[in-house]
């Protein structure tokens, strides 16, 4: 006996949900995605048209670039269940050490580079020695670190600044060079922005070409369209904007380095076994060594890998300034911890991503430029900038108290995969049963 039921449309149903039924846990994970934009409008009309303009934008890339990197070792860190208060102050040691190496040694700047760089890999070694394998917790060993390389960069540079060759601030005064005709832009600047914007596109194409092979929920070809169109369209203005600055200026080196370090870590941390095991130990310590995860090297790696980008931020910055002096790298930690719980980190681990890390520094960066912008005194900028840190988080954490996930923590994360439908097993009949007694493989009640 047939049913007159009319079959389910199954896509359509999922597209349906797609769009619809989970419309209102998009909104709240893009929260503070949608914050940011939210702010460079608002500031964009106080300011006349300042925020978004192309010597403006600019500076904000060269002028928060460093704390943007630290933000993302920071996550990795807070994912991992730590916390690093030392990472301003072991910028400054580094920025010293690399400076008076190139001014006393006479080292070339490309090797002062590296060795700044091994002066944070040991430093980060030494406090991941500590953390992982004597037990002392993190906030311990690195507020102790930040008092001992604190004192450290005063006294190597005798509380006085040291100046830097010019080659060196290429890393953090450089800009894109000129090349190819006269257009009136950088054509470099134009090119990476093109080729970003052709990136975007293939993304999305290869994510829903993966989506389809394994029976994901995906989204309606629309939906794509309309995604990598605003997203391009956002790239492409952004390019002419920086790409049309003042003469001599274009997209930042700093930002070059940027850019690179985001997208390998973004790898890293999503799609490789270390990543896996960073948030598998800031999760549940004690289910991931069950499962054989080494944690004290995880965490050991993460102490030194901040450590290191410690160090790359305060050469950046020294770059940038054309000195090492004695009050560099102060309160970067602070901000650098803002951004991450702001980007929808979680305070006991497990939880945050590097995208959402960045975003969340770029809200700092843009408030801050923009009270600056329209005069506000310091002491107020500070005021602001603790309410926000303090209203996004308490925002996040009043939306897990309700059930409901990070508010940046799944910007990046795969949609979930459903397993593609799969026949009923088969019922072998019983060899002693006759063939005429047999039920029928498709009858119906």
């Amino acid at each position: 006996m047939s049913s007159n039921t009319a079959p389910i449309d199954t896509k359509k149903d999922e597209g349906r949900r797609s769009i619809f039924g989970r419309g209102k846990n998009n909104l709240r994970q893009f929260g503070i995605l949608f914050s940011l934009i939210a702010i460079i409008v608002l500031f964009q009309f106080l300011t006349d048209g300042l925020t978004l303009s192309s010597g403006n934008l600019i500076n904000l890339v060269s002028q928060y670039s460093y704390i943007l990197i630290l933000a993302i070792g920071m996550v990795m860190v807070i994912i991992a269940g730590h916390i690093d208060l030392s990472v301003g102050s072991v910028a400054a040691f580094s920025g010293i050490v690399v400076a008076i190496s190139m001014s006393d040694w006479n080292f070339p700047w490309p090797l002062a580079i590296l060795f700044g760089l091994f002066v944070g890999a040991l430093i980060g070694a030494w406090q991941g020695f500590w953390v992982a394998y004597i037990g002392v917790p993190a906030f311990i060993v690195t507020l102790a670190g930040m008092l001992i390389f604190r004192g450290g960069n005063q006294l190597i540079g005798n509380a006085d600044t040291v100046p830097v060759p010019e080659g060196f601030t290429l890393i953090g005064a450089g800009y894109l060079p000129e090349v190819g005709p006269v257009t009136g832009f950088n054509n470099l600047t134009l090119v990476l922005g093109f080729l970003i914007a052709i990136a975007i596109a293939v993304r999305e194409w290869r994510a829903r070409k993966v989506q389809k092979t394994m029976h994901s929920e995906t989204s309606p070809l629309w939906a794509s369209v309309l995604k990598v169109g605003l997203l391009d369209a956002v790239v492409i203005y952004a390019t002419f904007l920086f790409a049309g600055g003042r003469v001599g200026t274009s997209f930042p080196v700093s930002g070059i380095i940027l850019g690179v370090l985001v997208l390998f870590y973004s790898f890293v941390t999503r799609n490789t076994i270390v990543g896996r095991h960073v948030y598998a130990v800031g999760g549940n310590k004690l289910a991931a060594e069950l499962s054989g995860v080494n944690s004290r090297r995880v965490n050991f790696l993460v102490m030194m890998n901040m450590s290191i980008l410690a160090s790359l931020a305060g050469m950046i910055f020294v770059a940038r300034a054309g000195a090492s002096g004695p009050q560099d790298g102060l309160s970067w930690e602070l901000d650098a911890i803002a951004a991450v719980f702001i980007g929808g980190a979680a305070v006991s681990g497990g939880i945050g991503t590097v995208i959402g890390s960045i975003v969340g520094g770029l809200v700092m960066a843009v408030l801050n430029n923009g009270l600056q912008l329209l005069g506000v005194g310091s002491d107020l900028v500070q005021i602001i900038k603790g309410l926000v840190l303090l209203v996004a988080v308490g925002v996040d954490v009043w939306n897990k108290s309700q059930g409901r996930p990070s508010i940046i923590g799944l910007l990046t994360r795969n949609r979930k995969v459903t397993n593609p439908p799969q026949p009923p097993p088969a019922v072998l009949p019983d060899a002693g049963t006759p063939a005429s007694a047999r039920p029928a493989d498709n009858a119906t009640n």
